[in-house]
């Protein structure tokens, strides 16, 4: 058994060596990565890290004000920033344009990425974007019998159990959003279609997920009853598609806003699709923590966003806002489903640890990546810069500078950018501090991946016996135990900015559950420095250790 990590990367951006970054800027300013640029370099790089699996992030088409010969701009009101956002999907069967050398060519180019992967070790992960659409959407490549979203639908109704959109009758689309942007007329919509964040209404805001429509599996919204038999048209067409990427040898789905979509199609569907492809993975993002149990044990997700609990909570011990010991909470909160949560510290959604909105230093989250990474079996992502250092402090065009890389626009990411420069991936352009932090990510990783205590072992949190230690700050200090067979690993992390020396009690009841032998001095290695220490395993003397500022100690012991 090996511990899933995930190196999600902005296909967009990467392997961008562009460094004009023109805010709102064309791809003919700004560069624009492309499917190519995955190279077995590239790929043996991201290996290298810790990496089992790369989630290829805004592969399908979407909805962009960029023309190619074959495929149309979509109007300009309706797309965010210049190259449009990922999940604003105007063709489920295609792939986006901006990412292919050779245009007519790019879907060849997409599975050749795809056979690279696999052959550097790598599994791929694509989105599936299965609740809204683009409020453009034509598909120009589904196969041959496939009918379009809304080709056979009733306009005529607000709903209809077979319908694949929802409708406002007799109401054009009149967006508190530029109607025009730019273009010489308006966008017009008519009937207005219900907006993707479940507007329905014919008056979706700036603010609202305007660029996109909802689709429709069946859920009367207005009239609070579910018509799921028989199944839905919109189902039928969502498993095909979920079947015509699963069959072009994608290992996973990261599915987006998965909760929004009634747990009864993922049932229906999950199921299907694992009855031909056994081993796919399919992984929510999802923020209800009261749905959680119904998406695992009824809809059938491998995976979970841990975003609500331990995410939130480690984002708020990192800025000073929340006590280490408050950890001990986020994960006794899942009640068993530990082992189903996707762990992570950033993601396209979320802002950069190292911008002035998050921590300002990437540093400062070290110890928060050795919770993420070591405290349990389920999975870690990395989001690609992250390991870097990559404050996402531009001004990019659509979103302004917010602290996140920005989805909406062609772009290059700095640190990326010097670390690719023009396809070496090495550190010969980074700086000291930054090559540091990859170390650390490379060695954090290894054990992830590599130690059996991380992979397979029990976990026992030590917080309830250090809350009042003398000489253990538990607002600032976390310490667990992780143990498979006779291997013992003693984790303990210090969110201070300052050396911690720490006593660390281990209760007798850890002991008695691990079954660990009593030690007065026990040999230890640190899985981050490679030092040997000699420390004491006893349930009636704490253990000594002194801890660096922002980070810690992973203490192997062979027991």
């Amino acid at each position: 058994m090996r511990k899933i990590v995930i190196y999600q990367i902005f296909t967009r951006l990467f392997g961008n060596t562009c460094s004009a970054n023109v805010p709102h800027g064309t791809p003919a300013q700004n560069g624009c990565g492309k499917f190519d640029g995955f190279t077995d370099k590239a790929l043996e790089a991201i290996k290298e890290l810790g990496a089992t699996h790369v989630w290829y992030t805004g592969v399908l088409r979407h909805a962009t004000r960029t023309a190619y010969n074959d495929i149309p701009a979509s109007h300009p009101a309706v797309v965010k920033g210049q190259a449009g956002s990922p999940y604003s999907i105007s063709d489920y069967y295609d792939v986006d344009p901006d990412l292919a050398v050779h245009v007519p060519e790019r879907m060849q180019e997409f599975e050749n990425m795809v056979a690279r992967t696999h052959k550097a070790g790598l599994k791929v992960i694509i989105d599936f974007v299965p609740n809204h659409v683009a409020r453009q959407y034509h598909s120009v490549s589904k196969p041959e019998g496939v009918r379009d979203l809304g080709a056979d639908d009733n306009t005529g109704v607000a709903f209809d159990p077979q319908n694949n959109f929802y409708y406002l009758p007799g109401m054009p689309l009149r967006g508190q959003f530029d109607m025009r942007g730019g273009a010489p007329s308006d966008y017009a919509e008519m009937p207005a279609k219900a907006t993707g964040n479940d507007r329905f209404d014919a008056c979706p805001g700036v603010n609202d997920w305007y660029d996109t429509v909802k689709l429709n599996y069946g859920v009367d919204y207005q009239g609070g009853r579910t018509c799921f038999d028989p199944v839905p048209d919109t189902w039928q067409k969502m498993l095909h598609i979920l079947l015509y990427w699963a069959d072009k040898k994608v290992d996973g789905f990261r599915c987006d806003m998965a909760e929004m979509v009634p747990v009864e199609f993922w049932q229906w569907a999950i199921a299907a699709v694992k009855k031909r492809h056994p081993k796919l993975l399919f992984i929510a993002e999802i923020y209800n923590p009261q749905a959680y149990r119904r998406y695992v044990e009824q809809g059938g997700f491998d995976y979970l966003y841990d975003k609500v609990g331990l995410y939130d909570t480690l984002r708020s011990v990192v800025t000073g806002q929340a006590s280490a010991s408050s950890l001990s909470a986020a994960w006794q909160g899942l009640a068993g489903l530990e082992p189903h949560m996707l762990n992570f510290l950033e993601n396209h959604d979320e802002q950069r640890i190292a911008s002035d909105f998050f921590s300002g230093d990437a540093l400062k989250a070290r110890p928060a990546l050795l919770v993420a990474a070591l405290m349990n079996t389920n999975p870690l992502m990395i989001y690609a810069g992250q390991e870097l250092g990559e404050p996402g402090m531009d001004a990019e065009g659509f979103s302004g500078r917010d602290g996140r890389t920005t989805i909406f626009d062609y772009w290059s990411p700095d640190t990326l950018r010097r670390w690719c420069h023009d396809g070496q991936y090495d550190e010969g352009l980074l700086s000291p501090k930054e090559r540091e932090l990859r170390l650390y990510y490379c060695r954090v990783l290894k054990a992830c991946r590599l130690e059996k205590a991380v992979t397979e072992g029990q976990f026992f949190d030590l917080t309830y016996a250090n809350i009042n230690g003398w000489r253990y700050d538990a607002h600032r200090q976390y310490a667990f135990l992780r143990k498979w067979k006779n291997e013992l690993l003693l984790v303990a992390v210090n969110f201070s900015d300052r050396e911690a020396d720490v006593a660390v009690n281990l209760p007798s009841h850890a002991f008695d559950f691990l079954q660990i032998p009593q030690k007065t001095a026990a040999k230890a290695r640190d899985l981050l420095t490679g030092a040997a220490e000699t420390i004491s395993l006893l349930p009636y003397r704490a253990t000594d250790l002194l801890l660096p500022a922002y980070s810690g100690k992973v203490l192997k012991i062979k027991l």
